[in-house]
């Protein structure tokens, strides 16, 4: 019987998770009975709309800033844990104005925070500013601007997220512009709730080096392998796909499909509060579930080192863990 590797054990990186629902269960439990507020339902939700109120109520508990630099230590030591070596945080400063007085104020604090933490617990942190694609286009690119003015300090990529019905990528074009001239890498959610058009609108009109999510490009043969031959990572949530109904049973996802025609992937939580697993607990998932190998998550984890702007140090360190995690169970 071929040997169980560990899987925390196997060095990776978590691109696509958005802050906010990285929070602990009990943290968020705490701080709701503290701050004597109704706990926000973050179960039992049908589909995106559902969902997407649902993330909202999670702010409720973040409006003082003691309390986001709680968020962002604990999600840092949970993905150590999970042996993360590289965490990308989705975040939204726009949400924060209330709390530390500006768009700029509020993000200079995640990054403070999100390095502290980084030290703290032995991981490289990035954060990834998220545009929200249902608000006006202006302010996406006033977050663009922002977000470039703090590259390389903290900041390493653009995304843009929300509802994709009705909210086409290509609008945002000048906002990602702005991001990839600063350095940053372009990050947009596509190809989730929307077709393989998404995906084309991203990676022609925003330049996308990564896709979060991304599946949907499998219905498209000649997009999946400009996706391959462009090297194009997709950032891959499968619970999150099973339970807003992109999927219909984890056994019949496009993953391997994807991965067999050399698409880069990585495996990702999405929102852990929200869905259930943390990042060891989805390539558990992906293992037991959706069905790929060990040397498959062993990709998936390269892909979700080398596909980011993490350090070369860090790069380097990473492909000798997975080649050693890989050997180790070659020899058991």
């Amino acid at each position: 019987m071929a040997a169980r590797r560990d899987l925390t054990a196997l060095p990776k990186g978590h691109l696509h998770v958005h802050l906010e629902a990285a929070m602990r269960p009990e943290t968020l439990a705490e701080l709701a009975s503290r701050m004597r507020i109704e706990i926000p339902p973050v179960t039992g939700f049908s589909g995106f709309t559902a969902f997407a109120g649902m993330y909202e109520g999670l702010l409720a508990v973040l409006a003082e800033p003691a309390n986001l630099h709680r968020l962002i230590d604990e999600a840092v030591e949970d993905a150590a844990a999970d042996g993360v070596v590289y965490v990308e945080f989705g975040v939204s400063p726009q949400f924060y104005v209330t709390a530390f007085g500006s768009i700029e104020a509020a993000l200079d604090a995640q990054i403070e925070a999100a390095r502290a933490a980084g030290a703290r617990h032995g991981v490289e942190v990035g954060l990834m500013v998220t545009a929200d694609r249902t608000r006006d286009l202006a302010d996406a690119v006033e977050l663009a601007r922002i977000a470039a003015s703090r590259a390389g300090r903290g900041v390493v990529s653009l995304g843009l997220a929300n509802e994709e019905r009705g909210h086409p990528a290509a609008d945002f074009a000048d906002a990602f512009r702005i991001a990839r001239e600063a350095g940053l890498q372009s990050a947009p959610h596509a190809g989730e709730l929307v077709g393989p058009e998404s995906v084309w609108q991203a990676i022609d009109d925003l330049g996308a080096d990564r896709v979060l999510h991304g599946i949907r490009a499998v219905e498209d043969a000649r997009l999946v392998a400009v996706l391959a031959e462009r090297g194009i990572c997709l950032d891959v949530c499968p619970t999150s796909n099973l339970l807003l109904g992109v999927v219909d049973d984890l056994a019949i996802h496009p993953l391997p499909q994807l991965l067999a025609a050399g698409v880069r992937c990585s495996i990702n939580a999405d929102d852990p509060i929200l869905f259930g697993p943390g990042i060891a607990q989805e390539y558990l998932v992906a293992r037991e579930r959706v069905g790929l190998t060990d040397e498959q998550l062993a990709e998936c984890a390269w892909s979700s080192i080398e596909a980011t702007l993490a350090s070369d140090g860090l790069k380097r360190r990473a492909r000798a863990g997975i080649d050693a995690w890989l050997a180790e169970g070659d020899a058991a």
